[in-house]
């Protein structure tokens, strides 16, 4: 009885302090400047900049997603922070193709970075 009591506790704590540990992790704000384009030709083609606005925009709305490629080559997913979650290609075709500022939450996992994009805007 003791050992049923005292595992019951102990798997208690290790989900309680998992649960606060995924829930802690509420990404660190930031402010990303780089280009909006396919995420294919950003890892396939190796470009710097988008080929072009409308050859983003067709690739996207053939289904790849968008995502934010800087000058330093770090390349940001767009995700949403809602469960379930959606895609972010809606928001970003407007400015497929176009250098922008975006401001939001980062979180860096497994070698990826992700931002919940709170304001984007095209660069002047």
């Amino acid at each position: 009885m003791r050992f049923r009591s005292a595992m019951r506790i102990s798997l208690g704590a290790a989900l309680a302090v998992g649960i606060l540990a995924w829930s802690s992790d509420t990404g660190k704000p930031t402010t990303v400047k780089g280009f909006v384009l396919d995420s294919a030709c950003a890892f396939t083609k190796g470009l710097k900049k988008p080929i072009s606005s409308e050859c983003a925009t067709a690739c996207a709305k053939a289904g790849s997603p968008l995502v934010i490629l800087t000058d330093s080559g770090t390349i940001y997913w767009p995700i949403a922070d809602t469960t379930p979650s959606s895609g972010q290609n809606e928001r970003l075709l407007p400015f497929a193709g176009q250098k922008v500022t975006a401001t939001g939450k980062v979180f860096e996992r497994g070698g990826s970075t992700a931002l919940v994009i709170e304001k984007i805007e095209a660069q002047k």
